[in-house]
């Protein structure tokens, strides 16, 4: 048994408001804990999205209620709220923009509303952006004009990890994240998993880019899950929606690759807790800490999972390295299967400042 600090997942979809069907801040937040995150940080494409001060206050009065673990919440940067959405800065972990396609109607179109968004927002607030291809370059030259940081969710090219190599080596303030799906996944395995399960965005890359993302660890700031759900019933569909839920899997995939060598345990500590911590400015979770089981090998089933969109991609899966207990801020929040702590006992991190980490 070994202790590791509290982990940070900083992209997460909880479905609150508008989709509790999928996924809610209580089913969500104990699929964290489970998965040995004691804080994660929630997008905005609900529905209604979270643009506004009516909006954040409903997922904010959801949190308070539900929320098991600490957790921290973006805005969304819309077509109509350039003017105004920097006003609530103060009450968000970040904000987020949509530059390609995406699940809900938060996608910019055109130049203009990207740039009037990054020069208004906070500089000491950061700005975490969904962008692909033509966008990310369009974006980083944005973001370097004013000087902002910036922070690339889910990368999974290897001409983006590139493109994102190159800015940091000219010093630029770029950080970014990889999920384990696109880390362990490739366009080869959709049959497998089906057409529909198959779906997520960015989609699931070829071998030589799931294979550049490993060469390229160095670059990488964050892993993220960007745990996605959505129903079995929705995936196997006919439209079905994008998205992979994966707080439950995310550590034994990674600790799985400590296992056989492709990580060490500080790389994962730097990436899963460090990283997100600092980029985001979200302060200690004193007395935090998860145990973790090495040597326990298990097999990742959808029917013992606490998310509520009952399946996975890495169903059947072998996996080693498990979570056995979970404590925050001095309570043991989680063991051998089990939450333990109420819903409304996790906390609101969004209104920390960079300046009052210590």
């Amino acid at each position: 048994m070994i202790r590791l600090p509290g982990l940070i997942d900083p992209h997460v979809h909880l479905r609150e408001p508008g989709a509790t069907h999928k996924e809610d801040f209580d089913s969500g937040t104990a699929a964290a804990l489970a998965g040995g995150f004691t804080a994660v940080l929630v997008m905005p494409n609900t529905q209604p999205p979270l643009t506004d001060e009516p909006s954040l206050k409903q997922a904010q009065a959801a949190a308070k209620s539900k929320a098991r673990c600490d957790y921290g919440i973006f805005l969304g940067a819309g077509a109509d709220n350039v003017a105004t959405v920097s006003s609530l800065a103060s009450q968000a972990c970040g904000l987020k923009m949509y530059l390609d396609q995406t699940y809900g109607p938060l996608r910019l179109e055109g130049l203009a509303v990207l740039r009037d968004h990054i020069g208004n927002w906070p500089a000491d607030r950061p700005v975490a952006v969904h962008a692909e291809g033509r966008s990310l370059a369009a974006a980083l030259l944005i973001a370097t004009l004013y000087e902002r940081p910036l922070h690339v969710c889910h990368v999974s090219r290897k001409d983006e990890i590139a493109l994102i190599r190159k800015t940091k080596e000219i010093g630029l303030p770029v950080t970014c994240e990889v999920t384990p799906h696109h880390l362990f996944l490739t366009e080869d395995d959709v049959p497998k998993l089906g057409a529909g399960r198959g779906e997520v965005r960015p989609r699931l890359a070829t071998a030589a880019d799931r294979d550049a993302l490993w060469a390229n660890l160095d670059v990488v700031d964050c892993f993220a899950t960007d745990h996605a759900p959505h129903t079995r019933s929705e995936k196997d569909g006919e439209d079905p929606p994008p998205g992979f839920p994966g707080l439950e899997t995310a550590l034994g995939l990674l600790l799985t690759a400590v296992s056989e060598g492709r990580l060490t345990l500080d790389d994962l500590i730097i990436r899963s807790h460090t990283n997100p911590r600092r980029i985001f400015g979200l302060p200690e979770q004193h007395e935090t800490f998860v145990e973790i089981d090495l040597d326990a090998v298990w097999e990742v089933r959808s029917s013992g999972m606490h998310t509520r969109c009952d399946w996975t991609p890495f169903e059947g899966m072998r996996l080693q390295g498990q979570v056995r207990r979970v404590t925050l801020r001095n309570k043991l929040a989680y063991a051998d299967g089990e939450i333990l702590v109420p819903p409304g006992y996790g906390k609101d991190l969004s209104s920390v400042t960079h300046q009052q980490i210590k």
